[in-house]
């Protein structure tokens, strides 16, 4: 039932530390699932520094997708965008040839509080990864819930469709994202519907076929075969994955299916061909020096 666990690599963005999950060395994607960082939780006294704020920079080739369990982040971006995203409500953002943001901390800035939450990237199939970049903000109200009879179970559908529902976030490609928040003692199940799946514990513990997964685990399930969860503890699980949309690159914040296209993002990037947000114009992350192995952006 379980192929893979992978843990998550504590990274420190400048202020603020992610676990990452996936890209994994032996495990790329999940569906079209290519990036999925943990944020936090972290707790944040009012005042912290600005150099804990994302500053604008670009994405190809990809939806961002953020969502968040504590706290509040203010994404602006090139196609004119502000939004405030909050506990329960997904921002939706589609980079296609190009876009630029930011995310910034200015609630959490001004009155302090914690800061808990999924950014994942999604790959586009290659018929939209030239698509005209967009965004969009979906409240709780589009996106189906589910509270099991016993009261041990609630489920949101995050985007995509699973369970005969959809939530009405567009994709672009057959996927599902679902958070699940069980109680000890608690059972959920999946189907095989999907070819690839996952489930990564944000909080408590879940036991899957008499093996245990802890917060900070992304467990990779077996294709075809319907998977119950029973939660050790109370616990947060995130459900993705869906049909491969095949082979992808990614460099920094670039994705694509040819290394000749994040060539050329980067070049774009690197002359400032590319335009910042117009609410957030003063400054940018600049381009980082190439890796080593850069011949293979996914290494």
């Amino acid at each position: 039932m379980i192929e893979l666990v992978i843990d998550q690599r504590r990274k420190d963005l400048g202020g603020f530390e992610v676990g990452r999950v996936l890209p994994f060395h032996s495990h790329r994607m999940v569906g079209p699932f290519i990036f999925f960082d943990h944020m936090g939780p972290a707790r944040f006294e009012a005042g912290f520094p600005r150099d804990v704020d994302v500053r604008p920079h670009p994405h190809i080739g990809l939806s961002t997708v953020s969502y968040l369990f504590e706290g509040s982040m203010t994404h602006r971006d090139s196609v004119g965008s502000t939004e405030v995203i909050r506990p329960g409500e997904v921002n939706w953002m589609t980079a296609g040839k190009g876009i630029t943001h930011s995310e910034r901390f200015e609630d959490l800035r001004a009155h302090g509080g914690s800061m808990h939450g999924i950014q994942a990237w999604v790959a586009l199939p290659e018929r939209d990864e030239e698509a005209d970049p967009a965004f969009s903000h979906h409240g709780s109200d589009d996106l189906p819930t589910y509270e099991s009879p016993d009261g041990k179970l609630w489920a949101r559908l995050v985007a995509g469709r699973a369970f005969g529902v959809e939530a009405k976030v567009k994709t672009h490609s057959p996927m599902f994202y679902i958070h699940w928040a069980l109680k000890a003692g608690g059972q959920a199940d999946i189907g095989p519907e999907y070819s690839e799946r996952a489930a990564y514990v944000a909080q408590g513990i879940v036991e899957v076929d008499g093996r245990q997964i802890h917060a900070g685990q992304m467990a990779i399930l077996t294709p075809g075969q319907g998977v119950v969860f029973t939660a050790v503890s109370d616990a947060i699980v995130m459900l993705l994955g869906g049909e491969p949309v095949g082979e992808r690159f990614i460099e920094w914040n670039f994705v694509a299916s040819s290394k000749d296209r994040i060539a050329q993002a980067k070049s774009d990037w690197r002359a400032g061909r590319m335009k910042l947000p117009d609410a957030d114009d003063k400054e940018f992350i600049p381009l980082p020096p190439d890796p080593p192995g850069s011949a293979n952006p996914m290494s």
